[in-house]
């Protein structure tokens, strides 16, 4: 039972997007009124600030109303119809060749296909390596079946033109038995992308090694100031076990669908079917034909949304560049700001707990993407633009107040 508890003391998820247990937190010493303004939380995205793709709402209504129980049971990797439709979509979006049959899987968001991922990659006893920062539930999925977290870090603060992964440190953890690397690219919580040197690094080293590499890709259609992006499973020298994550959560609003994709190695494709099988059957039998808006925007859509936060970036990373001693590197694909804040007389996570209480204002502390992160928050800027603002404001504000 001791283990048991143990292991899901591990899995706290109060600052997960969407929760809401921080809001109970004891309220600390106030050092002036409470700010007022709209509750913004920048945890997560504002699909009403920025709304899903058009159609979606239709195509949903057709997959109830005229499909049915067919599209309700749906095969557990997903509609027939819709995978092949979607391998061709992504085949061209990443330059690799996606087999309907043997080589994608439909889930339950992109979190339930990272789940499927690791769950059939790894056992008790592994070593797994992953970058800090990065994606909160990758140490969390780790631990929770059981395997030996070997970090990797990375300097997004200092690299130019690159995510700043130390590659070095990466190839010492596969010598050390490392047999699986999850990274996501773009870098959450940081905005960075690895730069095409860097992928292509990481690609000979697991393919010299004979690791598998789990690769995170939800951001990489919202890429800013026309950067170049590299799809690793593009890469003619990549290994031989691979798997890539996208889905339509992010960019296109259409987290409350819970669709995500997996594509890859046909063996770790079947295993993760049969995870799948005993997990949630398959992803949303209805929403699944949701999927036929995404990659068949309206022309100009994409350009819009990326044009809309990019001025929303702009502006608060202005804002809170302006403040002395807050730094922030430049997000270059995605929705997130990791600044890192001046020395405070209280501890980050109680300066939170401060941020919800007292400034109306929700972030998910840095300690999520690694321990030592002691000094940083992410903000999700997909936001309405007048409310963010406002809330960076309120944030200097109380940064002002607590400033040691």
């Amino acid at each position: 039972m001791d283990s048991l508890l143990e292991k899901f003391s591990k899995l706290g998820c109060d600052n997960a997007p969407g929760q809401e247990g921080r809001q109970k937190a004891a309220v600390l010493d106030l050092r002036g009124e409470k700010l007022e303004g709209r509750l913004v939380d920048f945890s997560h995205g504002d699909v009403d600030a920025h709304p899903p793709i058009p159609g979606t709402l239709s195509d949903f209504v057709t997959g109830v109303e005229k499909i049915g129980g067919h599209q309700a049971y749906t095969e557990y990797r997903g509609n027939g119809g819709i995978r092949s439709e979607l391998a061709e979509k992504i085949s061209a979006f990443t330059g690799s060749a996606i087999d309907p049959d043997q080589n994608i899987i439909l889930t339950p968001g992109t979190q339930g296909a990272l789940f499927l991922a690791v769950g059939a990659n790894m056992v008790a006893g592994d070593k797994v390596a992953i970058v800090e920062p990065d994606y909160f539930a990758n140490r969390k999925l780790v631990e929770f079946f059981g395997g030996e977290m070997v970090p990797v870090q990375m300097d997004y603060e200092n690299a130019q033109d690159c995510a700043g992964l130390d590659l070095t440190q990466l190839e010492k953890a596969f010598q050390d038995g490392a047999k699986l690397f999850l990274f996501s690219n773009p870098n959450n919580p940081t905005g960075v992308i690895y730069s095409d040197a860097e992928i292509s690094r990481i690609a000979a080293l697991a393919k010299q090694y004979g690791a598998t590499l789990i690769v995170d890709e939800l951001y990489s259609r919202q890429v800013f100031d026309n950067r170049t992006y590299t799809h690793l499973c593009a890469k003619e020298e990549r290994p031989e076990n691979l798997i890539t994550i996208i889905g339509p959560s992010k960019t296109e609003s259409l987290s409350g669908y819970r669709l995500g994709v997996a594509f890859g190695t046909a063996a770790i494709i079947e295993r993760m079917e049969k995870l799948q099988a005993i997990v949630s059957l398959r992803a949303p039998g209805y929403c699944q034909a949701a999927f036929h808006s995404w990659f068949a925007e309206p022309a100009g859509w994409m350009e819009e949304r990326i044009a809309a936060h990019q001025v929303i970036r702009d502006s608060l990373l202005a804002k809170l560049r302006a403040c002395p001693g807050v730094s922030a590197r430049t997000t270059e694909a995605g929705s997130y700001l990791f600044p890192k804040l001046p020395p405070l007389d209280i501890p980050v996570s109680d300066f939170i707990k401060v941020l919800r209480v007292h400034a109306n204002v929700i972030v998910t502390p840095g300690t999520e993407f690694g321990p030592q992160f002691t000094d940083s928050f992410r903000i999700n800027f997909s936001q309405d633009r007048q409310a963010a603002e406002a809330a960076v404001d309120r944030i200097i504000t109380m940064i002002e107040r607590y400033r040691a």
